[in-house]
This record gives structure tokens, sequence and C-alpha cells, in this order.
């Protein structure tokens, strides 16, 4: 039985791969930060099967610990502040959890066991105004945010620890991934719950930024396996992980709105206020290596997921309590 350990684990990606490694044989251990509130939300259903230990992006020493005490064959470290937008107004904050806590847990990793194989999730983000498309493992960053700035310091930081110490450490760039589980905050959530909710009367308008941008999303829990893969093959390699398909924030809309029979025209507004300071207007992927060296591609299409995400806010909404007359 292999044991891994999940930093991040009460996120999207953390609770999917969480399921997923536990249906491998995986013992599972996950990490949490200690607040007044835990948010295990995602991985309520699965707190009798796996192990959480306390440990903080920002505090080297819990992470040392953390990582002494479950003794890990491969860490998977998911855990960063991922909210793009929130990254312009907290750029500083941003850059100690996605950037430096790469650092600390690598640095734990070396100290209690350099054998440790190690996946860092890096993003399609650090692309940012693309040099060439489609992008691949070849192409040349230019991050357009705080996040994707940090997000590039955590995938060469990686890099670094790999060739200075030869560990067994690498980074899965990753373009958009989805879910039911994805935060409220971000646009395809946003728009899969508005749609849910004005279909039912609970909601008149939803507010949007940038309908031309766009982006190659996937569904998640595809996308966990490529992790996985990443880490047992003979030799360490970053991988570039997507559909290699892409699509506009609009055609999400109109799929989603589509989906219960709405025409989205008479419900979005468009609010200059949700435009990003310095837009990325198109990512799109080039998986080629990810296929022919992992063996892996996406199941989910772009139009199952929609729906997938859809049909689940349909039922979270005819949960919530009737509002008063």
């Amino acid at each position: 039985m292999k044991t891994a350990l999940i930093t991040g684990i009460n996120g999207q990606d953390g609770s999917y791969l969480a399921e997923h490694l536990l249906g491998q044989g995986y013992k599972v251990f996950g990490l949490v930060r200690r607040t007044s509130i835990r948010n295990l939300e995602r991985v309520a259903h699965l707190v009798d099967s796996i192990e959480l230990l306390n440990g903080d992006l920002l505090d080297q020493n819990s992470l040392i610990n953390a990582v002494a005490e479950a003794q890990p064959d491969e860490i998977y470290n998911l855990a960063a502040q991922s909210f793009v937008p929130a990254s312009f107004s907290q750029p500083v904050l941003t850059g100690e959890f996605t950037a430096l806590g790469v650092t600390r847990m690598l640095e734990a990793v070396r100290i209690v066991n350099s054998k440790i194989r190690f996946y860092q999730a890096s993003s399609s983000e650090m692309f940012g105004k693309v040099q060439s498309v489609p992008q691949d493992e070849q192409t040349k960053f230019h991050p357009r945010s705080p996040y994707g700035v940090a997000k590039l310091y955590g995938h060469w930081i990686t890099v670094n620890f790999r060739e200075s110490y030869g560990m067994y450490a690498v980074s899965g760039i990753l373009f958009n991934h989805e879910s039911p589980r994805r935060g409220t905050e971000f646009v395809t959530r946003k728009i899969t719950l508005a749609a849910a909710r004005i279909a039912a009367g609970r909601q008149k308008d939803l507010k949007l930024g940038n309908l031309d941008a766009r982006r190659d999303w996937g569904f998640t829990g595809d996308f966990v396996e490529a992790m996985r893969l990443m880490l047992q093959q003979a030799e360490p390699q970053d991988y570039v992980i997507g559909t290699g398909e892409t699509h506009t924030v609009q055609e999400f809309v109109d799929a989603a709105f589509a989906h219960l029979g709405l025409d989205w025209r008479t419900h979005v507004v468009i609010d200059p206020k949700l435009v990003r300071p310095a837009e990325v207007d198109l990512l799109i992927s080039n998986p080629r290596r990810a296929r022919e060296e992992l063996g892996w591609t996406p199941r989910v299409s772009f139009a199952e997921l929609v729906r997938m995400m859809v049909d689940a806010d349909v039922r979270l909404v005819s949960r919530e309590p009737q509002p008063e007359a």
C-alpha cells in the first residue's frame, strides 16, 4: 500500500484526488490548516477513510512535522490562494501561499526524506499573454496576474529542487478544470449556480466581465488521474494537462442557460468592474505528450461538464430554504 499526503485536500482538486487515490488502494493523509472553523464539506464523505494532519504553508515546522508523521511515498501540493481576481487585491498573501509555500513544502521533503515523490500544481495562468498557440511544455511563460507570477515561482522552484538535489519533483501545468465542487467565486460555478437560481425564480440577473475570454475547460475528476500518473514514471518530467479544446465564457453561459431552457441574453449583465486589470484572452493546451507518455486522455466533454455542473446546482438550489413571502 502506498501512502500519499495531499495539501489542500479540502479543495476541489484535493477532494477528487483523495477519492482517486483511495480507489487505487492508497493510504491518504490530508494537510489542513488549524482554524476556528474547519471547512471539510468537500471531503465530508471521506473523513472515515482519510487521516487529517494540521499544517500551514506559512509555517515551515508544521510542514516538516506533517511529512515526518505521514511518512508518505508521494506528496501532492495542491494548496494555494487559487482565485485569480483575489490575487490582484492580495498579491503579497498570494505570494506567501502560492509561491513560497511550495518552497517550504519542498524543504520539508528534502529535510525529512528526499526520496518522497513530489507533485506541484502548476497552472496554465503561467502562460498568460500567450507567446504561441496552443501551449505545450516548451511554450514561454508570460503571467498576467499575481497568481500566475506566484505559480511560476512555484513551478521553477520545483524544477530547481529536482536539478539541485536529484529529487523526484514534477509540475503538472493544468489548464482550467471544473466540477460541481468548484468554489462559487469562480466564473464557471458562478454561471451554473446563477442559471439554477434564475430557473427556480430565486435570482434575476447574473453579472459577468469579459465574455470573450477563451479557456480550455475540463473535468477535475479526469485531471487528478494525470497527477497520479506523473508520479509513476521512471523519470521526473513536467506535463501540460488539458483537453486541447477552447471555449469562450459566452459559450459556457449559453450552454448552461440553454440546458435549463433559458435565454442568457435576458439575464446576463456586463459589469466592467469584473474585468481583470490584465486579461488572459486565449488559453488552449497541447496535451500530446501526456497522451503519448502517460496514456492520459480526458473523458468528460465540455457539454457534459456544463450539464453536470448545472444539474448539481439545480439539486443544490432545490434544497435551499424557500424565501419568505
